[in-house]
């Protein structure tokens, strides 16, 4: 049976899958005019904002990750609830910074229930891919 692996390397697809999802999400929702990042680096280049989805996105996901691992049962799915609350209002807040802006028919349950599925479906690919489950 091969040797799991650990340290930052068990971490290392969940960090990838993370990136390229929340890249193709933030480049599918901008595409549609859900939302634009009107601050973001190299704006003459990307319509989103690359620094948050190559650097912040994966290295928040390690910390979940790390937490839902001590975390068991229902335990887990409150945290990703919590999380998931706090996101909403973290992108909330970011509006007030001028960091993010939505479409006028865009609801923050939107958010609340994307990064549930999102922060799920890492957990999963994590566990999968390192025998967790």
């Amino acid at each position: 049976m091969p040797k799991k692996p650990s340290g930052i390397k068990a971490y290392l697809p969940a960090m990838l899958l993370a990136s390229l999802l929340g890249t193709y999400l933030d480049l599918y929702f901008t595409g549609k005019g859900m939302y634009a990042f009107p601050m973001r680096p190299f704006s003459d280049i990307f319509t989103i904002n690359i620094v948050f989805t190559l650097a912040v996105l994966p290295i928040f996901m390690i910390s979940l990750l790390k937490i839902m691992e001590n975390l068991t049962g229902w335990f887990r799915g409150m945290f990703v609830l919590a999380i998931s609350i706090a996101m909403a209002a973290a992108e909330k807040m970011a509006e007030s910074f001028g960091m993010f802006v939505h479409a006028e028919n865009w609801h923050h349950l939107y958010t609340f229930i994307g990064y549930c599925l999102f922060i799920g479906l890492i957990a999963a690919f994590h566990g999968w891919m390192n025998g967790n489950r």
